[in-house]
């Protein structure tokens, strides 16, 4: 099969198309064609070895799993003899991150646990879309955030997967949402309901004197200082991802502030097929849909992950593996 490669860590560039292996899945797994496959920033980081902390688990040396990509839609074309619910031919979709990577790839082997039912009414390129990106900003504005109708949300770096997801469901529940990014994604951001937009490269939006009740930050740039000033009293700050300062700020720091009745917390990414599920249900009921910028052949991974980490996608970013029929 084709898959698209790394050995050491780097630039795109370290990125090969191969001939590998077809794998066979263990009893309890089933075996995927992947018919698409969307980029995530974690593959960005995982490809550079950058930041260091991404080596913890990744591989201190060299990357642990050669094949980058989690998010995967696609059909399922065998089974182990333990699987109970999926059989040949469903088309499946899910976050593979927890069972071995490995998406970049015309085939995939994942445990049935993993793996939701795609929606009919869905593309694979939309199912790809959402198992990490909306998973997240679901359980950083629900969970973290506890979310509810009226209130003031920011969210920083709003144009990007997490934060096209993110503000789809603070407006889906009655929230005055502010989002922050560059120029470039700003009418995407009004254009999905945001009642406010910023660029953040003409306006410091922490020296507006506004307050806010939440507050969603995927960039992770500012010291969480910075945003405790900018929350109500009883408001939330939570970060999804970020550099290894500000995670080890949240995580020493943050119970502290929390002490006031200002809660400030870190998300840590974890895949949940419940939750995953949940946003299919929402999909079904036109109440969110992914954002996808642009679609790549699976032979233009590297460009496709370039422009991801080079921060210019607006939404979601995929690879398209097996393309429809015309």
């Amino acid at each position: 099969m084709k898959a698209i490669v790394y050995t050491k860590y780097g630039s795109p560039d370290v990125l090969t198309a191969q001939e590998v292996e077809k794998p066979r899945p263990n009893d309890h797994e089933v075996l995927v064609k992947i018919h698409a496959v969307s980029v995530n920033s974690w593959d960005w980081d995982r490809l550079r070895g950058k930041p260091l902390l991404t080596r913890l688990e990744g591989g201190p040396f060299k990357p642990k799993y050669k094949i980058l990509g989690v998010d995967i839609a696609g059909q399922v074309i065998a089974v182990g003899k333990d699987v109970k619910e999926l059989r040949l031919g469903d088309d499946v979709f899910g976050d593979i991150s927890g069972c071995g990577w490995g998406g970049f790839a015309e085939y995939v082997c994942v445990p049935e646990h993993a793996l939701s039912y795609k929606s009919p009414s869905m593309t694979f390129e939309e199912a790809a879309a959402i198992p990490q990106a909306a998973v997240l900003a679901l359980q950083g504005l629900r969970n973290k955030g506890k979310l509810r109708a009226g209130q003031k949300v920011l969210i920083n770096g709003a144009g990007g997967g997490v934060g096209t997801f993110a503000l789809q469901l603070a407006k889906m529940h009655g929230a005055e949402v502010t989002g922050v990014d560059s120029a470039c994604k700003l009418d995407l951001l009004k254009s999905m309901g945001a009642d406010e937009v910023i660029d953040y490269m003409q306006e410091d939006f922490l020296q507006r004197g506004l307050k806010y009740d939440l507050i969603l930050d995927v960039v992770g740039s500012r010291s969480i200082f910075d945003f405790k000033r900018v929350l109500h009293p009883k408001g939330a700050y939570v970060m999804v991802g970020g550099p290894p300062s500000r995670i080890f700020q949240l995580l020493f720091l943050g119970p502290l502030i929390s002490i006031t009745g200002k809660k400030m917390s870190i998300l840590i990414h974890k895949p949940n097929k419940q939750d995953q599920n949940m946003m299919k249900e929402l999909f079904e009921a036109d109440h969110v849909i992914p954002i996808i910028d642009r679609c790549y052949p699976l032979n233009k991974t590297a460009e496709a992950l370039r422009y991801v980490g080079e921060g210019h996608a607006r939404g979601k970013v995929v690879i398209r593996v097996v393309f429809p029929p015309k």
